[in-house]
């Protein structure tokens, strides 16, 4: 009776210590990284190299982000391409994958064993890069603009198989006293299945923002023009350029002005980099949250 009595989501304060000390542990662990990132980032090259990674600066310096935003425009203007591919690939993508998986996740549509393989073939086996690059350049003539960078991450077999599984755990009686109220299958799919599937939707859509936003592949594919590539690729460019004058002592001093070594601050851009390119992604993640919560709190039991 004294256990029925405290209720079913009560904790004892030990068990209630325990649980706080392991999230406040794994919270450190998740931290801390990022902290040294900045520190490294904000540290002297020269004192990096000599002496490694530290958590406080020995030498601040914050010449790796003077290094980096010399050519301020091309940053600026990498961020909005992958922000607004961002934006669009995720909202459509996922709104493709939720229209595609909801209605092989129903035992009464009569094709969905074929639609299901179809998507979970795609999974096993492809056409191969060369194919795959001359449908999105030839067929589809993408090539240098933001379609390129959006559709071919726009459907996710794999997103696809999670949300028909979610879906297919929705008690069908639900749906059909829907039906036979008069409500048709779009507005059955937007005012009943939709919010009962926010958990999963935010999921697929958490996973898809962080696809696109890490994405660099498809800007080395299929963009020329540096007015359209993402920021990753840009990041990923300019690693392999400093790389290149790192090892390469000749073409450094070509590159520099007046003969002289130009000072390239390879560790500590590095983790610039790193800072410059989380940017608001961090961001997802509390918004994602919020869905998290609210969509385990529909269909809740109430007394």
């Amino acid at each position: 009776m004294f256990k029925l009595k405290r209720g079913i989501n009560s904790v004892s304060p030990v068990t209630g210590l325990f649980i706080n000390i392991f999230f406040a542990f794994f919270a450190l662990v998740c931290i801390v990284p990022i902290f040294l990132v900045v520190s490294v980032s904000l540290s002297d090259e020269t004192m990096v190299i000599a002496n490694g990674y530290k958590f406080w600066p020995e030498k601040f310096s914050t010449y790796a982000y003077e290094f980096l935003f010399q050519d301020a425009s091309q940053i600026l203007t990498s961020y909005g391409i992958t922000m607004i591919v961002t934006v669009v690939g995720t909202v459509v993508g996922v709104l493709l994958m939720a229209l595609y998986a909801y209605p092989i996740a129903r035992n009464d549509f009569p094709h969905r064993k074929i639609f299901s393989f179809f998507i979970f073939f795609t999974m096993l086996f492809n056409g191969g890069l060369v194919s795959w690059y001359l449908v999105y350049v030839k067929m589809l003539g993408v090539k240098d603009s933001l379609l390129a960078l959006i559709l071919p991450m726009l459907v996710g077999p794999f997103f696809v198989l999670i949300l028909r599984t979610f879906f297919g755990s929705l008690p069908s009686e639900l749906l059909e006293s829907a039906k036979i109220d008069g409500a048709g299958e779009f507005r059955i799919f937007f005012r009943i299945v939709v919010p009962l599937s926010v958990p999963a939707i935010a999921t697929v859509a958490l996973f898809s923002t962080l696809n696109y936003w890490n994405d660099w592949f498809n800007s080395l594919l299929f963009i020329t023009d540096s007015s359209k590539v993402s920021l990753q690729y840009l990041m990923y460019k300019t690693m392999l350029n400093i790389q290149f004058l790192t090892s390469n002592t000749q073409a450094a001093q070509g590159a520099s002005q007046g003969g002289s070594v130009l000072e390239l601050p390879s560790e500590t851009v590095r983790m610039a980099m790193c800072i410059i390119g989380i940017g608001p992604i961090v961001f997802a993640y509390p918004f994602f949250q919020r869905y998290f919560v609210k969509g385990l709190m529909v269909g809740a039991i109430k007394g």
